[in-house]
């Protein structure tokens, strides 16, 4: 790996990390604000609605300039959306207004993420010979989830009493916020504008894509030949239909954790972001062990997929009384390691998966496009996962029947995908001979 590759992780170190700091952050803020316990996920929901709605012209944009000054670019936006969350004291709102003010300003943080994306993957995808991408991926989806357990801990942990209270006696910071949430937030804006920094450290790999279409209706018509491209390749079909629902399940699971800390292990918003990083950390070391899978090899790791539904639903029989004592602190084992399996088998499974559909869409589009394809699809999931949990919180479903629905829906969607797969592989044997075999993309 050169150090060019190494820059990049830094910086998508950074940005993810802020990312999932302020989702606890933002949470926090609604808390604050009295907003009803559905806005959350509603929250997230417009998230994921900024990469679906860009996901035609994102690509695009990628792809016209060098993707370390768009890396900058999409950091400063992340900060615009920070400073948006602040205004919502200075204008007179009333309290749902600011409620929704937040969300909006969450939007915009969305829209920096959209654009981002496409680079960051794509510039991975540029550095990077085809047989070196699971390693490469392995490398950076490690460090993301990493930076996702340190984000949502220190999000955790901005917004606990004893460390905002800190934040707050500060005098220079105590002029400028005065809740915990606004801190926690001020402080996340100062990790983008690091992660900025990086970016401007990234060499330019000099390579050069065909003039982009800059008409939206043009755009958004090739887009849409660009997505049919994908889900016609018998390859690019399944590494899609896998990662599209894994980031729409991650996505709810997230959401799901923090609820099930809330209502069935009795904790705190800071105590139940503790558990959104142990399940991080089994990803990380799923990752990392994903590495060793040669690309090839990459549709074996399915069945774990299929895995981890079924232990999701394991989630509702954990007690909150099932601890152990560590160094005078009561530590909920049980829970711990149920969300570590789970991290587990999707880390091992979808990095495979993830390097395989960017090889595919990088031989069949560009990099910049072929990953504005697969955030479009992925988010399309989220959207449609998440505002599913939102109705079944809105319905006051109990937290316990929506786990068990959303195990039992995951795992049967991984079977139908491997009985997908197997037809594919029935009708071409020699399918996974032919990766490693092709050229490094379109780019001159």
């Amino acid at each position: 790996m050169n150090k060019g590759f190494f820059t990049v992780m830094a910086a998508q170190a950074l940005s993810s990390l802020a990312d999932n700091a302020l989702f606890i952050a933002a949470i926090a803020l609604i808390q604050q604000l009295h907003g009803p316990d559905w806005m959350a996920p509603m929250m997230k929901w417009w998230f994921a609605a900024s990469y679906v709605l860009l996901a035609a012209f994102v690509g695009a944009i990628s792809d016209s300039y060098p993707k370390g000054r768009v890396m900058f670019v999409t950091n400063a936006i992340k900060v615009s959306g920070c400073a948006l969350m602040f205004c919502y004291a200075f204008l007179g709102l009333s309290e749902s207004s600011q409620v929704n003010l937040v969300c909006v300003a969450y939007a915009l943080v969305g829209i920096g993420a959209a654009a981002y994306s496409p680079a960051k993957y794509g510039i991975v995808t540029e550095m990077l010979p085809p047989l070196q991408l699971v390693k490469g991926n392995s490398w950076i989806e490690g460090l993301t989830i990493l930076s996702i357990i340190l984000g949502t801990l220190v999000g955790g942990v901005l917004v606990s009493p004893g460390v905002s209270g800190w934040l707050l006696a500060h005098p220079w910071l105590s002029t400028v916020v005065k809740t915990p949430a606004e801190a926690a937030i001020l402080v996340i804006a100062l990790v983008y504008a690091a992660a900025a920094i990086c970016t401007l450290m990234i060499p330019s790999t000099h390579i050069q894509y065909p003039k982009q279409q800059k008409n939206p209706i043009l755009l958004f018509k090739s887009f849409w030949g660009y997505v049919r491209i994908l889900w016609k390749d018998k390859l690019g079909q399944i590494s899609l239909a896998v990662t599209t629902l894994f980031w729409g399940a991650g996505a709810t699971l997230q959401l799901m954790v923090i609820e099930w800390g809330r209502s069935h292990l009795g904790y705190r918003l800071d105590q139940a972001s503790i558990l959104m990083g142990i399940t991080a950390i089994g990803t990380i070391v799923g990752a990392v062990f994903a590495g060793r899978v040669a690309l090839p090899r990459a549709l074996t790791v399915l069945p774990l997929g299929v895995a981890m539904g079924f232990i999701v639903l394991l989630m509702p029989f954990v007690q909150s009384s099932w601890t152990i004592n560590f160094l005078g602190v009561d530590l909920p084992w049980a829970a711990y390691i149920l969300l570590i399996l789970i991290g587990l088998t999707s880390g091992y499974f979808v990095v495979p998966m993830n390097a395989l559909l960017q090889h595919r869409g990088h031989v069949l589009l560009s990099a910049g496009h072929s990953i504005a394809v697969q955030n479009f699809n992925e988010q399309l999931n989220i959207l449609l996962m998440v505002a599913i949990y939102t109705i079944l919180l809105w319905l006051n479903m109990s937290i316990s029947i929506i786990i068990a629905i959303f195990g039992i829906v995951v795992a049967v969607m991984m079977l139908a995908i491997m009985r997908w797969n197997q037809i594919n592989l029935k009708h071409n044997p020699k399918l996974l001979e032919e990766i490693g075999q092709e050229g490094h993309g379109k780019a001159l």
